[in-house]
């Protein structure tokens, strides 16, 4: 009975399925979306040649699509934007992608006829891209770096259009090279009298972050000091970053010793009653110390940024990040019946050693890692 009910569902299904695909071309032209209309009557006519609805959605979409595009073209060109061939060829793009479409599908090709705009494509593309590079080289020439950033996102627009069309990747790259806004990091300063640390996990993060984050500013561009020093760079800023204080390993011990009762009553013993021995039974007790170990490390990390040209100070801040390891075990004397599970198996822990200072001082950098870059990343989103 199940089966049959789930058959009868499955159908049911399809059916509806198939009645709502029946009526979107007619809905589609009816709302005025005539290239919608012609795609959906051209797939359902694939399937079914004669499927009547369909055969007249495509008779009456495809004229008025094509008149659509056709006005839109004419407005284009009448009009006095300097960029009116990119319109002109998204309406070339569309009618042609109606032509296709047809022309795919022998039952729509002897339903309607239609028409081939491939050569005004062409032409209509070769001459948004040829305006869009003569206003861009217009704008490169001006010199500076706003001009310079509107010139490159045209010449990455020509490059859409019509990949390497006057070899346009130089010009890109030209573009790029006036309209970035230059900084310069210098390496990570950690200066320690104690210990031997070595800033290279924090360093490398630190340049991965801003050599390869999508998210920052992509006029803004990031150089180590050995890269600026091999391009003789002359940068717009310079950051520098410090550890001007910190500790790693600063040791805390906590000892807590109490005596502890079991919970429940439990056997200590016997006695005779009479000629028989019977279990006797009482609370134990046992003294319990539990021993936690902390070992803590944090540091402030001075952040800089100066102006190259000026030498003043455009931005300062310090971050400050932390890292405590901790290991807990205990001991205990008297009855073992007397601690809980859990104070068991704590007794059954051991000391650890702490991590060495280096992996100590990786540690408590992290969330410094972490707010720095945020940092950077809002402060050099205006640029």
């Amino acid at each position: 009975m199940m089966k049959e009910f789930l058959k009868f569902i499955f159908f049911f299904s399809v059916i509806i399925l198939y009645l709502a695909g029946c009526k979107s071309a007619e809905k589609s032209l009816k709302k005025g979306d005539f290239d919608n209309s012609v795609f959906r009557a051209v797939d359902k006519l694939k399937n079914n040649s004669g499927h009547s609805s369909s055969i007249e959605a495509l008779k009456q979409a495809y004229p008025l699509a094509l008149s659509q595009h056709q006005d839109d073209i004419k407005r284009a060109q009448s009009s006095e934007d300097l960029f009116k061939w990119e319109p002109q060829l998204e309406s070339y793009i569309l009618i042609n992608k109606l032509y296709n479409v047809i022309a795919q599908c022998n039952a729509c090709a002897r339903i309607v006829t239609p028409q081939n705009f491939e050569k005004e494509e062409k032409i209509a593309r070769h001459n948004a891209a040829n305006v869009r590079y003569k206003e861009a080289e217009n704008l490169l020439s001006i010199g500076d770096r706003e001009n310079a950033r509107k010139s490159y996102e045209y010449f990455e627009r020509v490059n859409t259009l019509i990949p390497h069309f006057e070899q346009v990747q130089k010009k890109i790259d030209l573009a790029y090279e006036i309209a970035s806004f230059k900084v310069v990091v210098e390496q990570v300063l950690v200066t320690s009298k104690r210990y031997q640390l070595s800033n290279e996990y924090f360093q490398d993060r630190v340049n991965e972050y801003l050599q390869t984050n999508k998210r920052l500013n992509k006029f803004v561009r990031f150089y180590m000091p050995d890269e600026a020093a091999k391009l003789k760079l002359q940068p717009d800023h310079i950051i520098t970053l410090q550890f001007d204080d910190f500790v790693v390993g600063q040791i805390l011990i906590e000892k807590n010793t109490e005596t502890v009762i079991s919970k429940d009553t439990v056997k200590v013993g016997e006695k005779f009653v009479g000629r028989s021995k019977v279990p006797v039974y009482g609370k134990v007790t046992a003294k319990l110390t539990q021993t936690r170990k902390t070992v803590r490390s944090g540091g402030l990390l001075d952040m800089q940024i100066s102006d190259f040209k000026s030498k003043q100070i455009v931005n300062r801040e310090k971050f400050n990040g932390e890292y405590n390891w901790m290991c807990e075990w205990a001991n205990y004397n008297g009855d073992e019946r007397a601690l809980t599970a859990a104070q068991l198996r704590k007794c059954k822990s051991q000391e650890l050693l702490p991590p060495d200072p280096q992996q100590l001082f990786i540690e408590f950098s992290k969330p410094i890692y972490e707010r720095l870059t945020s940092k950077l990343q809002n402060f050099y989103a205006k640029y």
